[in-house]
């Protein structure tokens, strides 16, 4: 049977790590399309830290509402512990591994014991894949996936009114990833290299051997040198870290190329056009289906999850420390006993 209660983080006010409680709260109960899924892992994001702070520095158009006190996370991994009555999908005991309902809320609850889960953002887990690198899959590999190989849905940025349209990846383009040693970066990369393509991999000296490993054809540590002063004529920059300095990647793409920054930029119409680069992002959303496609790969092993580190539940406050710290190699995992 079920409990009534369970452990799990909560945020009662925004702030640093320190926010972040360890209490009892009420287990949620499955509404209709819905899975109790009990937790046995849960990946950290960047949205989690960002809500955890009250999402400084975003505008308030582009800021959703929170209601305190919040469990945060959204991916997870976990055994179906109950199922509402029109679910046929899913059943008590199934081992699944989601993103759920991102982006609508930011947050939905995967830092606990027990989840709900709508039934059509999950896929079954490998019985290959530990819980541990399963829950480490969905944002980060869903993310990648939208970007470099089918968006899945027609909904535009929120950031941008250009639709998104992945390119065609085969032996005759170049990929440049920067970030690669990150949760979407390794990821990414090594779809690329899936689907063919020539990869180079940007990051900093100390993931050259890991991302080698994971199949990148050339590496530049940008400690050591920018990769705009050092490449040209790529077809793709897939740029995992985004932001305000995106736009100089411009100059090192051919005419007619692509750059995708996961996280919105700052670029301007016209230079952007006489350069003859496209630039266009999407938003990452839930998806059970491609999720299953994603799983499929890592259990063959044609694509590795890469995990930094793993904290117990009880221990968020030091997971969201680390990922503070920065330079991660793949994802860093709550573990729920």
């Amino acid at each position: 049977m079920t409990p009534t209660t369970m452990k799990a983080i909560r945020l009662h006010a925004f702030g640093g790590p320190r926010a972040l409680r360890y209490e009892e709260a009420p287990v949620p109960v499955p509404a209709p399309g819905e899975v109790l899924v009990r937790v046995r892992a849960a990946g950290l994001n960047p949205p989690d830290w960002y809500v955890r702070e009250g999402m400084p520095g975003v505008p308030d158009a582009f800021k959703p509402s929170f209601d305190l006190p919040l469990i945060p996370g959204t991916d997870v991994s976990g055994v179906v512990a109950a199922v509402a009555d029109d679910v046929r999908t899913f059943a008590p005991g199934d081992e699944v591994m989601g993103l759920l309902r991102f982006p609508d809320p930011m947050q939905s609850g995967a830092y606990a014991e027990y989840v709900t889960a709508p039934a059509g953002d999950l896929a079954l887990k490998p019985a290959g894949v530990d819980h541990v690198h399963a829950a480490a899959l969905p944002m980060s590999g869903l993310t990648a996936w939208q970007y470099l190989i089918d968006v899945g849905h027609d909904r535009p940025s929120p950031f941008q009114e250009a639709r998104h349209r992945p390119v065609r990846l085969d032996d005759t383009t170049t990929v440049l990833v920067n970030g690669a040693g990150g949760g979407v970066g390794h990821l990414a990369l090594q779809l690329a290299a899936w689907k063919g393509a020539r990869t180079i991999a940007v990051a900093s000296g100390a993931h050259e051997r890991f991302l080698r490993e994971l199949g990148a054809d050339a590496y530049i540590d940008y400690t050591r040198e920018r990769p705009e002063d050092v490449v040209r004529d790529v077809d793709v920059v897939l740029d995992a870290v985004g932001g305000p300095t995106s736009r100089r990647f411009l100059p090192a793409l051919k005419r007619g190329g692509s750059l995708f920054p996961v996280y919105v930029g700052e670029f301007d119409e016209e230079e952007n056009a006489r350069f003859g680069v496209t630039v266009t992002g999407t938003q990452v959303r839930a998806n059970g289906a491609q999720l299953a496609e994603l799983a499929a790969l890592v259990d063959a092993g044609t694509v590795r999850v890469a995990v930094d580190s793993v904290h117990p539940l009880a221990q968020a406050r030091a997971a969201h420390e680390r990922a503070a710290e920065g330079h991660l190699q793949g994802k860093i995992v709550l573990t729920v006993d």
